[in-house]
């Protein structure tokens, strides 16, 4: 049966066109506060953005946008999700968390219309619904990247696992685990805690008895902030590597000094690309907020543009054909790389590991190869002098 709700509407924008006979409505759930707000607000700003870009192009439909906040609360985002549809939404932009996400794909089955995660990645959503899609990479993708990156560029052979109990989490530890150990490496201990209101001096303490190489910390970005802060308390001298959780700018700004070093995996994107399609994104979004987007708003800058071309390819017609014009996209041009979805939902990235640098995040391999060519160039130079001295 499907529920009644009061749905506080955050942001409704509409534009009429004279041409323009078909109305769409798109929802977007996203959680605006409480834990995840720090993806949330970012998510929205890449939606409200790429909608402004959609209406003041060429398109044949008159769009509509319905942003509200599930207050990080999988049971209220499910049923958010079940009002917009139920007031006509189109498709949904939302489960931005996995546990959201997961609480959300029976009412996008209910209603027979796309739901399209900015940012869930665990492997259990691979191919649940013939309506669920994300453009984000799965965990299964991002757990293996950090398990070889470990093992064959970091060469640690021992880790220990911190890992929030919940969908994410788990996750990103099974996979990264999994792939650990088939590399040769030997996970000392696993470590689970409730929520970030955990003893993390106990659990670091833990940490430093076994002495491992390196550390794996799979939960969001509050948690982690709070273990890298203990880690770096108590002196811990090995490698830590987390999720793309850890990658919001402001996580890493307020984090400070002790996030130096740590290594993240993301997919690509890159603000510095000269790209047109990115270039034209980065600045509008600095022009608009004044800020550098982030990898979150722009998978939901991406989130909202690919819609678009799905609902094209689909006709916009039938919400409940939406699915199919997703599954048409052939290398799709968007600001987080090339998006092409499979049979289960998923999109073709292959995430990259980044270090934290002096307050920024750096691609390992780009920075590997700049420091490269750099001493190169002071070899050459300095065989230069010495032959002119000669």
């Amino acid at each position: 049966m499907k529920r009644a709700l009061s749905v506080l509407i955050l942001a409704t924008v509409g534009w009429v066109g004279c041409a323009k006979e078909t109305s769409i409505t798109i929802g977007a759930v996203l959680p605006l506060t409480g834990e995840a707000q720090v993806y949330g607000r970012s998510i929205q700003k890449g939606v409200e953005l790429a909608f402004e870009n959609l209406v003041a192009g060429e398109s044949e439909f008159q769009y509509s946008l319905s942003v509200v906040d599930s207050q990080s609360d999988p049971a209220r985002g499910a049923e958010l999700v079940e009002q917009l549809y139920g007031d006509g939404a189109f498709a949904i932009i939302g489960g931005v968390t996995t546990a959201e996400a997961l609480e959300c794909v029976s009412i996008a089955d209910e209603y027979d219309r796309v739901l399209l995660s900015p940012s869930a990645s665990t492997p259990q959503l691979t191919g649940i619904s013939k309506y669920f899609y994300r453009v984000f990479v799965s965990d299964a993708r991002e757990g293996t990247t950090m398990a070889n990156f470990a093992t064959q560029k970091l060469k640690a052979s021992s880790v220990v696992i911190l890992a929030k109990e919940d969908p994410f989490a788990q996750g990103n530890r099974e996979v990264f685990e999994k792939n650990f150990v088939r590399q040769g490496g030997e996970i000392l201990d696993k470590i689970l805690f409730p929520d970030a209101s955990a003893d993390f001096s106990g659990l670091i303490e833990r940490v430093m008895t076994l002495e491992p190489d390196a550390v794996y910390l799979a939960a969001y970005a509050g948690a982690t902030s709070q273990l890298i802060q203990e880690l770096r308390r108590q002196k811990f001298k090995g490698y830590i590597l987390a999720t793309a959780a850890f990658a919001a700018p402001e996580i890493i700004e307020r984090v400070g000094a002790p996030a130096e070093g740590v290594f993240l995996t993301q997919a690509g994107f890159d603000t510095k690309s000269e790209e047109p399609h990115i270039k034209q994104f980065v600045d509008g979004y600095r022009s608009k907020y004044g800020l550098t987007p982030d990898l979150y708003a722009a998978h939901g800058y991406d989130s909202v543009m690919v819609l678009s071309a799905g609902i094209s390819q689909s006709g916009g017609e039938y919400a409940s054909e939406l699915w199919s014009g997703l599954r048409a996209l052939r290398d799709y041009l968007g600001v987080t790389g090339t998006l092409q979805f499979d049979e289960r939902g998923d999109v073709q990235k292959f995430p990259r590991v980044f270090v934290v640098n002096e307050g920024r995040l750096v691609d390992y391999n780009k920075e590997i190869e700049r420091r490269r060519k750099e001493i190169m160039k002071r070899l050459r130079d300095l065989e230069e002098r010495q032959r002119s001295n000669r």
